[in-house]
Parts: structure tokens; sequence; C-alpha cells
């Protein structure tokens, strides 16, 4: 899939502003830094089209894109950031579980999962929530780049065993590099099976 045309329409600290329409929208989230808006401007060729940061919790807002008139992608504050306050924390959860579970046009939830590390904790358990309230979702695992043939097959291992656990069936997981591009037609893939197409 090749995007001519994306746009941000704008961002919104309370999921019930946000503009309806009937647009497919895929929303994209994950653990702070864990590469969200690296992938996101990866999968849609722009360099900036959703701020990057090497600081953790650059995303505070809802933030929709426009993509060829066709379908959106909502841009999800990252979970689990430590620095920000337990007023905010609570803030970014609420905002987040009230757009899962009310956005009508959400066709798919893409969270992404930082191949680097072992299973976190809180990845499983936001997860496992997902699953609870029957949001259809992808995995992505972001930066594989950053490892070894052997290491990347070791810690995916790791996180479907600890998936494993809890389902009988893991969610559809999909590798990606925002460095290499690798992923980039299985995420589209998603999007157009979910359209349809």
């Amino acid at each position: 899939m090749k995007i001519k045309q994306a746009k941000f329409l704008g961002s919104w600290e309370k999921s019930v502003d946000i503009p309806h329409n009937k647009l497919p929208e895929f929303a994209f989230i994950g653990r702070s830094n864990v590469g969200k808006s690296s992938l996101i401007n990866m999968l849609t060729e722009r360099k900036d089209l959703a701020k990057t940061s090497s600081k953790p919790g650059k995303t505070q807002t809802l933030n929709i894109f426009n993509c060829d008139n066709t379908f959106q992608i909502c841009d999800l504050p990252g979970y689990g950031y430590a620095k920000v306050s337990k007023e905010k924390r609570f803030k970014f959860a609420t905002m987040i579980k009230y757009y899962l579970r009310n956005r009508e046009n959400l066709y798919c939830l893409f969270i992404l999962i930082d191949l680097r590390i072992p299973p976190q904790s809180i990845d499983l358990e936001f997860i496992n929530d997902c699953g609870a309230d029957q949001i259809p979702m992808v995995l992505i695992g972001t930066k594989a780049d950053k490892l070894k043939k052997t290491e990347l097959e070791t810690n995916y291992q790791a996180i479907v065993d600890a998936l494993s656990q809890d389902w009988e069936e893991i969610p559809p997981f999909i590798i990606t590099s925002s460095e290499t591009g690798q992923g980039k037609d299985e995420v589209w893939d998603v999007v157009k099976k979910a359209m349809g197409n």
C-alpha cells in the first residue's frame, strides 16, 4: 500500500471530543519509547508525520491522521511512563480505555512491543485487558534491526510463551523495523484485509 496523502487532523485530550466520521480507524499503542511514532512515519513514508523523540512520553494526546481520505491512523499516548504524575497516568489510562471501548470506527488496534527486552508485565496485562474487552488487535514487535537473528528468535519466543499462559491462540504478531522497513507490507495487509480489500 502506498499512501499518497497523509494529513494531520489534530490532537485531542479527551476521546469524547474527537470528531466522528465513518472512515475506518487503525490505532497504535505501546509502552513509552517503543518506537510508535517512528513506525507510523515508516508506514506512511513521511519523516515527521508523527513527532518522534528520544525522550519517553512525547505523545500525550490522541493524534489523528487522515490517509488518502480512505482511513485514519490514531497515535495513542504510550503507557507505563513512570516520570509523569500519578494523576497524568490515570488521565492517560482513562483516555485510552474510553477510546478503545467507544470508538465506533476503530477497526484494529496495533499493540507495539519492544523486541530487545524480556516480556514486560505491563504489556502482557494490557494485551489481556484488550482481549477481555474483545478489541480486535495485532501485535507488532519493534526494533528488530537492533538484534541478531538468534536474539530476535529467542526474544520473540519468550513473548509468545508468556502470552500463551493466558491465550489459547495468541493474536497475530508482526515483526518490524522502522529503520529497514521490515514488516511494512504485513501491517498494510492487515489494514487492507480489515477494510475488505
